[in-house]
């Protein structure tokens, strides 16, 4: 054996154990993690923070709700503060802000004006975190599992004789302004963000919320066909988007499924076909 092939064959062993070893490393890396921490975003308060591959979201630990979504690039999509007065601009924002005012105010990061609930975490592994939430009045029960590709809220108990909606209350991009838009299941049309939406979606009910500038939308899935209103409207600081709701009327009264993710598109297409992924699973 010559030295200039004896030099070839250890640069190609090298190679394919430096390769091993990258893999290895790799596939130690959990897809989902789960830490404890502060949403400083949020204005402080103590959340779980959940880190997947397309985002990071901060589930507030005392109020049941997202405070803060961050796409890969760092920036936030939902924008909620704490501060009190703040109203569009900060203590309004978050998701699913699914009870408001009616035996309680349940499932939204802390404001002055949310009621607190417990929570425990059921499962902890590398493809999946589950935290249960039961509000203070134990009459609600809301149920969060984060997968590599999204986040998924189900309503698992409801108060008897109260409905409830969930909502998109958030900046897309970053910040609300007139690059920003929303496009929707059934419709492949870019529409202003300042456009409302006034009606039932068609199956699979999804909405999606973009900014010309960003390569990505953030959707909502509702997993579960029905014919109440899936109303949008805009305020100058925020987003209002709502399954099951219609001005400040409330429709859902039985156990739903819905989802939050970031798809890494702005093309109708592919975005259908994530979701539609999803819905088949």
């Amino acid at each position: 054996m010559n030295k200039e092939y004896l030099s070839i064959l250890l640069l190609l062993l090298l190679c394919l154990s430096s390769c091993s070893k990258k893999n290895d490393l790799q596939a130690s890396i959990p897809l989902v993690q789960l830490l404890l921490g502060i949403d400083e975003f949020a204005g402080g308060d103590s959340a779980y923070i959940v880190t997947t591959p397309y985002a990071t979201y901060y589930l507030e630990k005392e109020g049941g709700g997202l405070s803060s979504m961050l796409d890969k690039d760092g920036v936030d999509w939902l924008g909620f503060h704490n501060k009190k007065g703040s109203a569009h601009k900060g203590e309004y924002r978050g998701f699913p802000n699914a009870i408001h005012k009616q035996d309680g105010s349940y499932f939204h990061a802390m404001n002055a004006g949310t009621d607190s609930s417990s929570s425990e975490v059921l499962v902890e592994s590398e493809q999946h975190i589950q935290i249960k939430f039961t509000t203070d009045n134990q009459q609600w029960e809301g149920l969060w599992d984060f997968y590599p590709d999204r986040c998924d809220f189900a309503m698992n108990k409801i108060s008897p004789g109260y409905k409830y909606w969930v909502q998109y209350e958030g900046v897309p991009g970053g910040h609300m302004d007139s690059t920003d838009f929303w496009i929707a299941s059934g419709d492949s049309k870019l529409h202003p963000i300042i456009e409302p939406f006034l009606g039932d979606l068609p199956a699979p009910e999804w909405m999606a919320f973009g900014d010309q500038d960003e390569p990505r939308v953030l959707y909502m899935l509702h997993h579960t066909d029905d014919d109440y209103p899936d109303n949008y409207v805009s305020r100058p600081d925020m987003t209002v988007f709502g399954f099951g709701r219609e001005n400040k009327d409330k429709y859902l009264n039985t156990p739903q499924i819905f989802s939050i993710g970031f798809v890494e598109s702005t093309e109708y297409s592919e975005i259908d076909k994530a979701i539609k992924k999803i819905v088949q699973q």
